[in-house]
């Protein structure tokens, strides 16, 4: 601020008006990029944003993803041929990263942001599901990621405006499409966020839990106590709880570590069981950007409230090498994994759900 102060005098003193050369006009300068820079930097406060118009549900603009509707660049990736009984509900997560972004939440008709959606978060991540039921993606008023470390100077209203949305897709999605069929819950980071709150509202020790196949909330950590009736999946075909997880270099703790970390559940997204460690060779394969899958790539280690992976043994290491925290990767490093357990789940819930409908005769 004292280059500020300087501008300033400089500005209202006689001394203005005198010709400036060498290091006077170097100041100068500097002091005006200064000045610049602090005026881009200052946040709006939520309070003062209009908040973008609400999406309406029932129309079908408002979806990313619809099952008669899937985009072209996912249709590859469907290699079953037979009827899907489950439904997949997705919600993806933070998108909207750039520091230049005032908004606290993005319009659903934002065309650069949902492109994002299509190309990058149901791609990577919602394609694992396509062979285990019917798709179905909202847009959503997403919050800015700066909602996170922003939470009480506007983050928290963002967050909850854009949970507003996910429950209201969720509700036309209950009345409209659902008909009673299985449910998968699937999210990741800001998805998760939102998803947590979904089961408690609507699942958690209420009627709808007897629908749910499972819920898939990486990205966010999930405390022990988060729910009173969900439980944590501990073994692959289980069904109606949750499996969670974040993912780190093996030996990595984040600075965040005893804060938002330690303590909490954590799934082992390769073997879906109580083990500690799955070897590389039980790894069924991840999805990279080149979009090929990788097969025995990682070691997987469950540690208390991490999950920690070895270096990823595929031909594009390198670019890995240094890297601590693969938040971004939590879904599409264990694609090959979700694809194959979703599609269990399923098959182990149907099963059940036959035995329980033959005793009720």
């Amino acid at each position: 601020m004292m280059q500020i102060q300087i501008l300033c005098y400089i500005k209202n003193n006689k001394l203005v008006k005198k010709r400036l050369t060498g290091i006077k006009i170097i100041l100068l300068f500097l002091a005006l990029v200064v000045l610049s820079s602090c005026k881009s930097a200052v946040i709006p406060s939520f309070s003062s944003q209009r908040p973008p118009i609400s999406p309406n549900y029932d129309n079908a603009s408002t979806w990313a993803v619809l099952p008669d509707a899937y985009p072209e660049n996912l249709k590859h990736w469907q290699t079953t041929t037979r009827a899907l009984d489950a439904d997949i509900f997705y919600i993806y997560p933070t998108l909207n990263i750039e520091k230049k972004d005032l908004r606290w939440n993005v319009p659903v008709a934002d065309s650069i942001q949902n492109v994002k959606v299509i190309d990058k978060a149901v791609y990577f991540q919602a394609s694992a599901f396509l062979n285990a039921g019917k798709l179905y993606v909202p847009y959503y008023r997403q919050a800015h990621l700066r909602s996170y470390t922003q939470f009480e100077k506007g983050g928290e209203e963002a967050l909850n405006l854009a949970y507003s949305d996910v429950k209201e897709a969720f509700k036309t999605y209950l009345k409209k499409y659902n008909h009673g069929r299985p449910i998968i819950i699937a999210s990741h980071s800001q998805g998760t966020t939102h998803a947590i709150r979904l089961l408690k509202e609507f699942f958690d020790g209420k009627p709808l839990q007897n629908q749910l196949v499972a819920a898939y909330i990486p990205g966010i950590a999930v405390k022990k106590n988060e729910f009173e009736y969900l439980k944590l999946m501990t073994n692959p075909t289980q069904t109606g709880g949750f499996v969670s997880w974040n993912t780190f270099k093996k030996n990595y703790y984040p600075k965040s570590y005893d804060k938002w970390f330690k303590g909490t559940e954590v799934s082992n997204p390769v073997d879906w069981d109580k083990s500690n460690e799955s070897e590389r060779s039980d790894h069924k394969g991840f999805l990279f950007t080149d979009d090929k899958i990788y097969t025995e790539a990682l070691q997987v280690y469950v540690k208390d409230g991490l999950l920690w992976i070895s270096l990823p043994h595929f031909p594009y290491r390198l670019l890995v090498l240094g890297k601590k925290r693969y938040h971004a990767g939590d879904i599409n490093l264990f694609w090959e994994d979700i694809r194959k357990n979703a599609a269990l789940r399923v098959e182990s819930y149907l099963k059940n759900y036959e035995v329980v409908t033959e005793n009720k005769k």
